[in-house]
């Protein structure tokens, strides 16, 4: 691309820092970096017309982990790894929920719960034979009793009558969210690109050059806020991990209300606008959704519909209205990776399935590593 005078000097000259990513890592590491360098030169680049990893299409669950999947982490972090990581995602659902307001994300807690499945028995057993010791773990976050037993009371089929329940969980409008951070960051004066792709960057002594599809350009700091799609950029340490979703077309008198894990969070449902919205299922082809495509399977769509029929809504009629994926970013560790790479790159990666949760806050620890 020819870029004209106009296009050079107004858009990619004397940029100070450049953040690969705009969803809530990238936008939250912007707006911080505002706070700290009021009059410096911000610019996000993004890969697509909207943001294009996960943060415009997740489920929007505002939670920190379900039981089974705190003591699957149990079996390899240690009590005080798995103690940081929750209050990490309390306190990142604290500060998006602090930084927006929860009126402008629908903001609601309505509670989580954990289903079990007639083959789940033993892992209901050893959940129902271990919430005190985990409750003990959490206490000093939440003040009080995280998980408790109840009935079946939503009258799924299929499920074991002892659910476990969460009252601190709570689920939130994606799509509100992602627009009034893209407004916060253009009020502010930060610039975004959308649809380019960053092919390769080079260090220099003060600068970092940096190589679209589009255009070169050359920045004092970049910042790499792409999760899902970090390995594009050379960090191997994250894995890309796709998620398929569903909705259903509006439900007259749906009575279901909160989130739900299903299968230590491999599945998980709520509703949103009389409607169901269920994902997961990369569990039954780990190594095909170990993918950067976005896209969908037979495989895990036609198990997402027998859950619908056979499950969730069971003598219901519904339509399914629209499907898709995201990219997460996972790793053998479930702590994100927030680190200074070289001189003037820096990253904040591998949220693992939580970036509703600890997205804020990964943005904002990335932007403190920044000093000057």
């Amino acid at each position: 691309m020819n870029l004209s005078y106009w296009e050079h000097k107004s858009w990619l000259s004397n940029i100070d820092h450049t953040i690969i990513g705009s969803g809530i890592v990238g936008l939250n590491t912007a707006l911080r970096l505002r706070e700290k360098f009021p009059k410096t030169n911000i610019l996000i680049l993004e890969r697509g017309f909207l943001p294009n990893g996960a943060s415009t299409k997740n489920a929007g669950f505002a939670c920190f982990g379900s039981l089974s999947e705190m003591l699957d982490d149990l079996n390899t972090h240690s009590e005080e790894e798995v103690v940081q990581l929750v209050q990490k995602r309390v306190d990142g659902l604290a500060l998006l929920r602090k930084t927006l307001g929860d009126g402008t994300i629908d903001f609601n807690r309505w509670g989580g719960y954990e289903l079990f499945t007639p083959e789940d028995k033993a892992l209901l057993e050893e959940c129902e034979s271990k919430i005190e010791y985990v409750n003990k773990l959490l206490f000093p976050i939440f003040k009080e009793n995280v998980f408790s037993t109840g009935p079946n009371k939503f009258n799924f089929k299929k499920i074991k009558e002892t659910v476990i329940f969460n009252k601190f969980e709570g689920q939130i409008n994606t799509g509100k969210m992602m627009e009034a951070l893209l407004k916060k960051a253009a009020n502010t004066g930060i610039k975004i690109l959308n649809n380019i792709s960053v092919e390769e960057f080079s260090e220099g002594n003060t600068s970092v050059k940096i190589k679209t599809d589009q255009f070169e350009f050359t920045t004092k700091k970049l910042l790499i806020a792409t999760n899902g799609f970090a390995v594009q950029l050379g960090l191997e340490s994250v894995k890309p991990a796709r998620a398929q979703v569903l909705i259903t077309k509006p439900i007259e008198n749906l009575q279901i209300k909160g989130t739900f894990h299903l299968h230590k969070g491999y599945y998980y449902f709520r509703n949103i606008d009389k409607r169901i919205l269920l994902g997961g299922g990369r569990n039954l082809d780990l190594k095909t959704e170990e993918t950067t495509t976005l896209g969908e399977t037979a495989l895990i769509q036609d198990k997402l519909e027998e859950l619908l029929k056979e499950t969730i809504l069971p003598n219901m009629d519904f339509e399914i209205d629209r499907r898709w994926s995201g990219i997460m970013g996972v790793g053998t560790q479930k702590k994100p990776i927030v680190k200074q790479l070289s001189d003037n790159t820096f990253c904040g990666v591998r949220l693992g399935g939580m970036g509703v949760a600890i997205g804020s806050l990964v943005g904002r620890e990335l932007a403190d590593l920044i000093t000057h």
